[in-house]
């Protein structure tokens, strides 16, 4: 009996993370689909969202900050809102005590193109969310920052470690 609880749940848990796998494709579609629809390369709509949305969280990012979020060397970055500075869509400005200090600001019609895209499907979720009592969600806040955390710690650590050889073609020993 408890061998079958077992698979049960190890079964829900396979559930669960496919459930996630397909959240991530719908999640990356749809922000390939936002770029399309500004006119901008993917990685250049992600470096506008992620700017948009500290704004909103009121913690705007540095040009460092960014190149993190969004997993840019620090000359891609440059490049990047280079680009994006020129079309209008974000600005760098001074703001900290330290002058040395950037601060990346949203062009003012982001902030609208953003909202224009994605208010229908803000709206559809909290309708989708409002069916769950404050205390499911609650939970499901928790079960998120638990997987986040998660996440966040193996990339670092798969970061920090060069990958093995796997005697597969092209591998390179390590030196």
């Amino acid at each position: 009996m408890e061998e079958t609880r077992r698979d049960d749940v190890a079964a829900q848990r396979e559930r669960l993370m496919e459930g996630l796998r397909v959240h991530g494709g719908h999640y990356t579609e749809l922000s390939r689909r936002f770029a399309a629809w500004l006119g901008l390369h993917s990685t250049d709509a992600t470096a506008v969202l992620e700017i948009a949305a500290a704004e909103e969280r009121g913690t705007p990012l540095s040009p460092a900050r960014l190149s993190e979020r969004i997993s840019l060397s620090t000359g891609a970055t440059t490049a990047l809102l280079n680009r994006l500075e020129a079309a209008g869509h974000v600005t760098r400005s001074r703001e900290h005590s330290d002058r040395r200090v950037i601060t990346l600001r949203s062009g003012a019609h982001i902030q609208e193109r953003a909202d224009e895209f994605f208010g229908p499907l803000a709206h559809r979720l909290d309708a989708a969310m409002a069916h769950y009592p404050p205390d499911l969600l609650a939970r499901f806040e928790s079960f998120m920052t638990d997987l986040n955390s998660t996440l966040d710690a193996y990339l670092t650590e798969r970061t920090a470690v060069p990958p093995r050889s796997s005697g597969v073609r092209g591998d390179r020993p390590a030196p």
